[in-house]
């Protein structure tokens, strides 16, 4: 029987994708369709997309697909009609190629079977997540942030809205998905009679955010068809203004595409202005932060001097520090956009 996982270690994959000489493609993906074998479907396309020397992050569950992915500049076309022919649901299936790419987002397949493709939290049997919102293209993005009485939704996490959006867009201040959606019912309950616009990094999100929206009673729904990456990607090629400022933060290497010159955010610890996204290096914390080239200098790429002072350690006293902690020293409080201490919690996110 073939292998069905990866057997090498992380390190030894990381290298190996840095020294490809080939030009890679990331592109990202999704699909909202009723798989009666998640496993079986898992199984199959791994080995295809292995084949064809596919990296990336892949999510399968009766619900539907969603990947985040790079291949091979030469393999792209091939790669593509692979998923069209894959499955009768993939038949053409939209393709959000990456707008600043330089090729190293991935460097393994990791294609896992999960209960849902976005963790929504919905238990209401009733709920059809295939009645949605209207889509809308570029152009129609453009004549709704122009439209008074309609409103714009982000439907992504704090550290996402903190560097990049649509002006004006109303922030859901929820640290996850699951709990963004009652909360989007609730703020929204006075806003009933407007053009309710959603938006999130491809689409998946805010696709379902808009159904669910629909299904509390909200009738006149809309989301932005592939989300930011093929709103600024049909924008530029249509020689339209692009409204979205400043990043479009997405989760892998890269951590983020430019979409404006436009710096909405400050550093964590200086206070200057900056969007650059960073994980503390010291192996006790990895916390996600905003940190500038000054402070990343200044603090050794590390949150805080005590997370600076830990990383310094041997890996015995590094572990030593670590016993009996969960979270770390600090974590980001993504409700309030900053770096906050917390007493170590046992619960995780």
């Amino acid at each position: 029987m073939p292998v069905l996982h990866n057997l090498v270690n992380n390190k030894e994959l990381k290298a190996r994708m840095l020294a490809e000489t080939e030009p890679r493609t990331t592109v990202s993906f999704y699909k909202y369709f009723h798989i009666a074998d998640p496993q079986a479907f898992r199984d199959a396309l791994y080995l295809g997309l292995t084949e064809l020397k596919v990296f990336g992050r892949v999510y399968v569950a009766k619900e539907g697909i969603n990947a985040q992915i790079s291949v091979p500049a030469s393999l792209y076309e091939k790669m593509k009609a692979f998923l069209y022919g894959f499955d009768a649901a993939l038949d053409n299936l939209r393709m959000n190629i990456a707008l600043d790419d330089d090729g190293k987002s991935f460097w393994v397949l990791r294609l896992k079977v999960r209960d849902r493709i976005v963790a929504d939290g919905i238990e209401d049997e009733s709920f059809d997540a295939s009645d949605v919102g209207t889509y809308l293209k570029a152009a129609d993005v453009n004549a709704m942030l122009d439209d008074p009485d309609a409103v714009f939704v982000d439907m992504r996490n704090h550290y996402e809205y903190e560097v990049g959006r649509f002006d004006n867009a109303m922030e859901i201040p929820a640290d996850t998905f699951r709990d963004q959606l009652p909360m989007a019912v609730e703020m929204l309950q006075e806003q009933k009679d407007k053009k309710i616009v959603m938006y999130c990094t491809g689409g998946i999100r805010c696709e379902k955010a808009s159904a669910w929206m629909r299904h509390n009673g909200f009738e006149d729904v809309y989301h932005i068809e592939g989300g930011i990456i093929e709103y600024a990607r049909r924008a530029r090629e249509q020689g339209l203004p692009v409204r979205f400022r400043g990043k479009n933060f997405v989760f892998d290497e890269r951590m983020g595409e430019r979409i404006s010159d436009d710096v909405l955010s400050q550093c964590h610890q200086c206070g200057a202005p900056c969007d650059t996204h960073t994980n503390c290096v010291n192996d006790g914390c990895h916390l996600l932060f905003i940190q500038c080239p000054s402070c990343a200098e200044k603090f050794h790429n590390c949150c805080s001097p005590l997370c600076m002072e830990e990383s310094q350690l041997s890996p015995e006293e590094q572990r030593a520090r670590r016993a009996g902690r969960e979270n770390g020293n600090k974590i980001f409080n993504k409700s309030r956009g900053r770096l906050t201490m917390a007493i170590p919690s046992p619960e995780k996110e």
